[in-house]
């Protein structure tokens, strides 16, 4: 049986404790929800404020050349990219996940419709991230495609000679369970399927390598574990091979090749930054590169590997604990046991009560969240915890699942204040 001196051990000794002093944590809360939205660098406060006042306020608009401002996206791109298996210059952080996510879609199925006219299905995961399938949803309308949305197991068999583009979230949103990206980008290329990845849970939490994995498109998000703030700007990856193969379609003046001669008619700029659009949010990408700076100090205590690492012991642990002390309670696994198979959350399934065990929990300041299930019996109703190796420690694990205990054992979460839904889940 694991106690509470094992975990406290388990901190003493992990090379990456100090990370933890990088954030704002608020005294009393067990924050376990970095996989919906990060916590706050103790360094972003300030640099918002520098850009707000020194910047905006004393260089006004020549800060976009002496702050820098005008080059942002791309240099934020380049740390993204060391994160992504990404090389330098094919990265922009940029506009929002669905917005990038139409971008790259819409280039492969150009592509697609180039080399291939006959190919018209784009196949999905059935438990996708909802925004992906509904973008992809309508460019089908607007192209005259189909979206074919299949299981996990199903999806290789999907790749037939209908088949354009294979769209998939690297880590499912639901469940935690991971894509193995090499191997299923192998099998659509030899089917002759361009595959868009989707790295919203996976970039900054587990490793990625896009270059190695030979992948076509990829897109993610910059307000999860990669702690840039509420609405964050997301990040677009094109391999270099297709960069300069086709425009996106939202050909605005900051992909112009020469935004500032201001000419009549759209030419895009070579490579990523044709997939920038208008005008840059400074203040969000001020923020997002705040939290992208704990991943040099990350660096030097090992980087993406010693974060994995960490990432699973947290996770193995907290399934342990849940195993040997919330046994009886109707809780089933829903994420992977196989460390290939498991990004950096566990999803606990039960048939009755999610949504107010979660909000118990959340009163007792334990934060994870709750995804409803799919209603016609396939999918189940989902507690989720994601587990930050940044910031969250091995006694954090402790505490929460004794927390989950009481309620469980107590029936707290059948209070009707636990009961009643709020507009996010």
């Amino acid at each position: 049986m694991t106690t509470l001196n094992d975990c406290r051990a388990l901190d003493a000794r992990n090379a990456l404790r100090p990370l933890r002093d990088h954030f704002v944590l608020p005294e009393g809360v067990i924050y376990l929800d970095g996989n919906s939205l990060g916590v706050l660098p103790r360094s972003t406060a300030a640099r918002v404020a520098e850009v707000i006042t020194r910047e905006w306020g004393q260089d006004l608009i020549r800060a976009w050349n002496s702050a820098g401002w005008f080059t942002l996206p791309q240099r934020l791109g380049d740390r993204i990219a060391s994160l992504i298996g990404a090389g330098p210059g094919e990265v922009v952080a940029t506009d929002s996940t669905s917005v990038n996510l139409y971008k790259v879609l819409s280039a492969a199925l150009n592509m697609a419709a180039e080399d291939a006219p006959a190919k018209k299905v784009i196949v999905s995961e059935r438990s996708n991230f909802p925004t992906d399938l509904y973008i992809a949803e309508g460019l089908c309308r607007e192209r005259g495609y189909r979206l074919q949305l299949v299981e996990p197991e199903e999806i290789t068999a999907a790749l037939t000679q209908d088949a354009a583009v294979l769209m998939l979230t690297h880590v499912n949103y639901r469940t935690g369970a991971m894509h193995d990206m090499a191997a299923l980008t192998s099998a659509a290329h030899a089917a002759g399927v361009l595959v868009v990845w989707d790295l919203a849970h996976s970039a900054g939490a587990v490793p990625v390598d896009l270059q190695g994995a030979n992948a076509d498109f990829a897109i993610g998000c910059g307000y999860k574990y990669l702690n840039g703030g509420p609405g964050a700007p997301a990040f677009v990856w094109v391999h270099p091979r297709h960069a300069d193969r086709f425009r996106q379609p939202l050909s605005g003046w900051w992909g112009h090749a020469a935004p500032f001669e201001f000419t009549p008619d759209y030419q895009p700029a070579p490579g990523i930054t044709r997939y920038l659009c208008g005008t840059q949010p400074i203040l969000s990408l001020a923020a997002l590169e705040c939290g992208l700076e704990v991943f040099g100090a990350a660096d030097a205590l090992g980087g993406m590997g010693a974060l994995r690492t960490k990432s699973l012991a947290l996770t193995d642990l907290f399934i342990t604990l849940v195993e040997e002390r919330c046994a009886g309670h109707g809780l089933g696994l829903a994420t992977p046991r196989e460390h290939a198979e498991r990004g950096s959350q566990v999803c606990l399934s039960r048939s009755e009560g999610a949504y107010a065990i979660v909000q118990a929990l959340i009163a007792r300041g334990v934060i994870g969240d709750f995804r409803a299930g799919s209603g016609d019996g396939r999918h189940p109703d989902i507690l989720r915890f994601g587990f930050t190796p940044l910031y969250i420690g091995f006694e954090d694990v402790w505490h929460a699942v004794e927390h989950l205990k009481q309620v469980l054992e107590t029936g707290e979460w059948q209070r009707p204040e636990f009961n009643q839904k709020h507009a996010v889940t």
